[in-house]
């Protein structure tokens, strides 16, 4: 279980770009939870994942996870327990090594059992072969491939399975599809659904897509001014449609919601 008490983040104190980006935010993420997040640029999605994983450190408030505070943990710590996935297919990945390098330093960052020199014996090579096949992409036969030469879908699904190879406590997709094309975008949808589903993954997914918003996973929180405004969940959610979630939004943030990108995606 995640939880987050009061937490607010102030960029730029005290100055004229001082920008509230958390503002006494609280939420608790139960295990097996898969939450869209949706809001405006600058409702603080993105912010809100930076606290969780560690980017930062929140101004005030605190973060627990499995009940231990996390709070102070540096980002590399909070790795070994946190996946994350960037709207940038560039980011998650080391351009100039393997596939097979790739997987092994994101095996060894987060295997218990494992320190960063250790070797990946052939067993290890095995399971890595086999969740690239679950991938689909023929990447399985191309291991010794470097990273930068693979198209965005591709380095987008080596990071989903990164990310996830050793399953993380937390999963973050921060519009983790949005850079891509259309049918790309879907593969990576049905990647994220199959293996968190298969892994039991808590995950907390921001997305620009109204449709997935409302009907992937469990629950859908909307953010406004560093505030979740929105957050439905169980029943209240079964038959919500893009025009519930609008007009829940509007009564609870007082006004509209207007963020054309969001709302002219399909």
């Amino acid at each position: 279980m995640l939880e987050i008490q009061n937490i607010s983040k102030v960029f730029n104190p005290g100055t004229v770009n001082e920008k509230v980006a958390l503002d006494g935010l609280s939420l608790t993420v139960n295990d097996g939870d898969f939450i869209t997040v949706v809001g405006s640029n600058g409702a603080g999605k993105s912010t809100l994942f930076n606290a969780i994983s560690g980017v930062f450190l929140a101004d005030s408030g605190r973060i627990l996870l499995d009940g231990k505070n996390i709070t102070f943990e540096p980002d590399y710590v909070r790795s070994k327990y946190i996946g994350r996935m960037f709207q940038d297919p560039l980011k998650g990945t080391a351009p100039h090594m393997t596939i097979m390098e790739n997987l092994a330093l994101a095996y060894l960052r987060a295997e218990k059992n494992t320190n960063p020199f250790s070797r990946i014996t052939k067993k290890e090579r095995e399971l890595f072969r086999e969740k690239l096949k679950m991938l689909d992409m023929g990447l399985e036969d191309r291991m010794n491939t470097p990273v930068g030469t693979l198209s965005g879908g591709q380095r987008q699904a080596l990071t989903l399975l990164m990310a996830t190879l050793v399953p993380p406590k937390i999963l973050l997709l921060d519009e983790h599809t949005a850079a891509l094309d259309p049918q790309a975008a879907e593969k990576i949808m049905d990647l994220t659904k199959q293996i968190t589903q298969e892994n039991n993954t808590t995950c907390l997914m921001v997305t620009h897509n109204l449709k997935q918003a409302v009907s992937i996973g469990n629950r859908t929180l909307m953010m406004a001014n560093g505030h979740i405004v929105v957050d439905i969940t169980g029943e209240d959610r079964k038959d919500l449609t893009i025009q519930d979630l609008m007009r829940m939004f509007k009564e609870q943030a007082g006004k509209e919601f207007d963020n054309d990108r969001i709302l002219l995606s399909e």
